[in-house]
């Protein structure tokens, strides 16, 4: 497969005519190759997206909704395509990849109906001949960075509320997973958005690029999913010309099971939010809090559940844990592991590097595990699930608000009270009430502390794209 980047309507070579190459992180093969962006390729969609902006903004509401709607019949039609191009590239189980697919999309068909729904509101005046009215109206350009570890659903996540909005789009896809972007944007091709819509700009090291995103007048709005570090240079850079921005960064989600919790339903429930993507979720379990008089069992029974999964490609249709996204990703899960043990923590399951050409870690349950450990601070990104006993409520909140990071958390009881105190006490801006996998289009999607700025998804999710107009108007009486 090739890719070129798409602007203004068109399918085109980088200025420099280069290319990079994407490859199979569970076999090594090479996949095919992108056309690698440059500042000056991305200045010219900015361009394009800033040209086509104007019109695009005018158009009716109905009249947006109904492409993204044309957008979510035709990625419906191409479901069993994409997941293979996703699980090829970014190596996560077909399954899964499906799912994905199915979780962009829902983005596309909320955000069709939202596209009807930004309202204005009028304002009693203090004034006889005064009318006081606020509208909302689209920012702009967007420019919106994405990530490898869901690639099609971060692009989707924020592109339809901005295209819904009425804002133009230029997007850099993550350098790990480009042929995914491009698949996406063919579709868009074939939806007939006008051209310089929607602007697609690959490339293999983001420093051009993103510097054009930051200095570009033309660009009002960044968007990005990524780590807290990059995103704290974007949010200062952005800073010199007030851009909006919206960030989803890190996260280092706790997993409290209390003594009164279904234990077989958590033991369960923590694989998929453990476990789903080989741990490369930002939202996916990284602490797991158990209360120590079920300690024992709940280890029994989660351990019953790990021995269940099976690490390979993701093409075969037996594999529940696909590779880590490249070396890098394995030798930093390998140090997490290493310093645990070293510190006193005690090896359940795995721990060791899995057969295979690709970059695949067994999935690993450590015990014993204490807050001094760099794996209780820092994000793993990978299959580890790392065992921390408490003993009161009180402990187990402090411990779990204990980290910059305010993201996802989850926490499992049967006690009505419990969920309450619970869910209002812990910091984080998504919390999962026995729910492993709480992500849903039609609900806000984002963290509070450093782990990011606005929200993705529901209906907060568009209002990030746009201006709010306040219109005083005096009459003639």
């Amino acid at each position: 497969m090739k890719g070129q980047l798409y602007i203004d309507g068109s399918w085109m070579d980088s200025s420099n005519h280069t290319y990079f190459t994407s490859t199979n992180p569970a076999t090594g093969e090479l996949l095919g190759e992108v056309a690698d962006g440059t500042q000056e390729d991305a200045k010219k969609a900015i361009a394009a997206a800033h040209k086509a902006f104007p019109k695009w903004a005018k158009k009716t509401a109905l009249e947006r909704a109904d492409l993204l709607m044309k957008c979510y019949d035709l990625i419906n039609q191409q479901t069993d395509q994409l997941a293979e191009i996703l699980t090829k590239e970014q190596g996560k189980p077909l399954h899964e990849a499906k799912g994905e697919i199915d979780y962009a999309n829902s983005f596309f068909r909320w955000f069709a109906e939202e596209a009807r729904r930004i309202y204005g509101e009028t304002i009693p005046s203090n004034s006889e001949d005064k009318r006081l009215m606020v509208i909302k109206q689209p920012v702009g350009v967007v420019a919106a960075i994405s990530t490898w570890n869901f690639p099609l659903g971060m692009i989707a996540r924020k592109i339809a509320p901005a295209l819904a909005a009425g804002c133009t789009v230029v997007v850099k896809p993550a350098k790990n997973t480009p042929l995914n972007a491009v698949a996406l944007f063919q579709i868009l091709e074939k939806v007939g958005f006008p051209p310089g819509v929607v602007n697609l700009v690959s490339t293999s090291t983001s420093k051009e690029v993103g510097e054009e995103f930051l200095t570009n007048r033309k660009v009002r709005k960044l968007t990005f999913t990524g780590s807290t570090e990059v995103g704290k240079y974007l949010i200062k850079r952005s800073a010199d010309q007030v851009k909006k921005v919206s960030m989803e960064l890190g996260g280092h989600a706790p997993f409290i099971v209390f003594a009164d919790a279904n234990l077989e339903q958590a033991a369960e429930d923590i694989i998929a939010s453990k476990f789903r993507n080989a741990g490369q979720t930002c939202i996916c379990a990284n602490r797991i809090y158990v209360e120590r008089s079920i300690q024992e069992r709940f280890e029994q029974l989660f351990l019953e559940n790990v021995r269940k999964l099976k690490v390979g490609n993701g093409l075969d249709s037996e594999t529940t844990i696909g590779p880590l996204i490249d070396e890098k990703a394995l030798i930093k899960a390998k140090q997490h592991v290493d310093d645990a043990i070293s510190k006193g923590a005690k090896l359940l399951i795995g721990g060791k590097q899995a057969a295979g050409n690709g970059s695949f870690l067994e999935p690993t349950v450590l015990s014993n595990v204490s807050e001094e450990m760099i794996i209780c601070s820092e994000e793993t990104f990978a299959p580890v699930a790392p065992i921390i006993a408490f003993d009161t409520e009180e402990e187990v909140i402090e411990k779990a608000n204990n980290v910059p990071y305010g993201l996802a958390s989850y926490f499992y009881t049967n006690d009505l009270s419990r969920a309450y105190r619970v869910s209002e006490k812990l910091d984080y801006g998504i919390i999962g009430l026995n729910d492993p996998l709480p992500s849903v289009a039609q609900a806000p999607f984002g963290g509070v502390k450093e782990s990011g700025l606005g929200r993705e998804g529901g209906k907060e999710g568009i209002q990030d794209f746009l201006d709010t107009k306040y219109i005083s108007m005096k009459l003639n009486m």
